[in-house]
């Protein structure tokens, strides 16, 4: 199995690439602003939408889903990485977050 390289919320530089693998209800009530959101189930019918030679940094609420994701984006040729903590771990450490349903962004 291929070995992914798990990173810190506050390595994260601001221009990062991040895609949030969580489904629209998670994304709804709290996400990272100019993520890209491709829910895990999806990603294989939109895989077009990444840059296989960018570095994607792969976000879900605690970080198993994004590990899976990041393991089959690197076993078909992307620089993914897992967020370590995910979203849960972002929102601990102050980092800014938008909503999309006018309350306060959360993490569910």
């Amino acid at each position: 199995m291929t070995n992914i390289e798990n990173v810190d919320v506050e390595s994260i530089g601001a221009d990062a690439t991040m895609l949030d693998v969580r489904e629209d209800y998670e994304w709804e009530a709290g996400h990272i602003d100019g993520a890209l959101h491709i829910p895990m189930n999806d990603l294989p019918e939109r895989l077009e939408e990444l840059d296989p030679d960018e570095d994607v940094f792969v976000i879900c609420r605690s970080g198993g889903r994004s590990f899976r994701v990041a393991q089959w984006l690197v076993a078909n040729g992307y620089s993914a990485m897992n967020v370590s903590g995910g979203m849960g771990a972002w929102l601990e450490a102050g980092k800014p977050m938008v909503s999309e349903n006018g309350q306060e962004p959360t993490v569910k």
